[in-house]
């Protein structure tokens, strides 16, 4: 089917909208399929009320305490998921007294705060603020923080974690293959005291005890293996004409869901085309965004170690004040971790215990 048009419209999207409309986008497949622009005489998300339990969630991940904040034997909390993708937080003081193994699914780590070392089968990671870790399933791994003040955001994922498909742009958009770290072996010989190798199979856990430390890997090879990649090496494509859609910020992509890394850059300049997120209602994703740093200006009360959950059928976009000053700013200066999940994805009792539930009045005009 063709493109058609009918009414009042813009000639192309998100640019030079008629006079007193609000455009909405109206996609399948996230922002990969089929889409359609309505422009509305209000704004989408002018609402008064809602009733059910469909809205959107403010989740404040700062004000969850994972047991390994205060015992270096606990585990992160989960605070949301469906079956394919589980979120959770870790806030660990003191370094793993033990080895874990997640052979439940691979798992993406986001640093958000805090500084040290992940030992891994495949050798020794350093981390600090902004570092995505990538630890596939079944990798045995140990975190030892050198700080007290730690915090990561955990992506546990029934699939891998691939890099995107870079198409057009090219391999060395976005960030550069060769900016990924991989580790150089460092077996962790003599120690001949017992170490715990905790697995976790079905959500249960079960332990494993040598009487030597397991990370005795001497050498690798093959293609599949612990990596990092740092928030500081990717460069966010750009548009000075139109404001792109989240997908071509996309990072990282694996079964049922698409991870995407907002960041600082230069706004639209042309005087005719959008410069905050456009108003959309997914109808196939559910998007969820963890903010970890600077100002998140298309959206009022938001602080680091936030979370918005956005589920698909109820429009999501820009805040009243960000839509009226959006002509006064010229640059972004945000750093955000955007998941799209394919099937929906659930409130967890940890996540509902510290959500804003007013948070979707926050849309109403002041």
């Amino acid at each position: 089917m063709y493109p058609l048009k009918k009414g009042k419209t813009a000639q192309q999207a998100h640019v030079g909208l008629p006079e007193g409309t609000f455009e909405e986008e109206h996609g399948r497949k996230g922002f990969y399929g089929k889409s359609a622009h309505l422009y509305h005489a209000h704004p989408p998300t002018g609402w008064v009320r809602f009733a059910g339990k469909l809205r959107p969630h403010l989740i404040d991940c700062n004000k969850l305490t994972p047991s390994d904040q205060a015992d270096p034997n606990g585990c992160p909390v989960p605070f949301l998921g469906n079956s394919e993708v589980v979120l959770s937080v870790s806030r660990r003081t003191e370094p793993m007294p033990f080895y874990f193994r997640n052979a439940d699914g691979d798992e993406l780590y986001f640093v958000h705060r805090g500084e040290g070392v992940m030992e891994t089968d495949f050798g020794p990671l350093t981390f600090e603020p902004g570092d995505y870790i990538n630890v596939p399933r079944a990798v045995t791994y140990r975190v030892v923080p050198k700080t007290k003040d730690n915090f990561f955001l955990i992506v546990q994922s029934k699939g891998e974690f691939e890099q995107p498909d870079k198409g057009l742009i090219g391999q060395h958009a976005l960030y550069d293959p060769s900016v990924l770290v991989t580790p150089e072996p460092a077996p962790q010989l003599g120690d001949d005291h017992e170490w715990e190798v905790r697995i976790k199979v079905d959500d249960e856990f079960s332990s494993v005890f040598y009487p030597f430390n397991p990370m005795d890997v001497v050498g690798w090879k093959g293609d599949l293996t612990a990596w990092k990649l740092s928030m500081r090496d990717i460069r966010p494509i750009m548009s000075h004409r139109a404001h792109l859609p989240p997908s071509a910020h996309t990072t990282f992509v694996t079964a049922g869901a698409v991870i995407c890394s907002f960041l600082p850059r230069p706004l639209e300049q042309d005087p005719e085309a959008l410069r905050v997120p456009f108003f959309h209602r997914n109808t196939d994703y559910d998007e969820f965004i963890f903010y970890h740093d600077g100002n998140f200006f298309s959206k009022d009360n938001i602080a680091p170690g936030m979370a918005t959950l956005h589920p698909r059928g109820i429009h999501h976009g820009p805040h009243p004040k960000a839509l009226a000053n959006q002509a006064a700013k010229t640059e972004t200066d945000e750093y955000a971790v955007m998941l799209d999940g394919l099937n929906p994805i659930h409130v967890l009792p940890a996540g509902e215990a510290v959500e804003q539930k007013d948070y979707w009045a926050s849309w109403k005009q002041k």
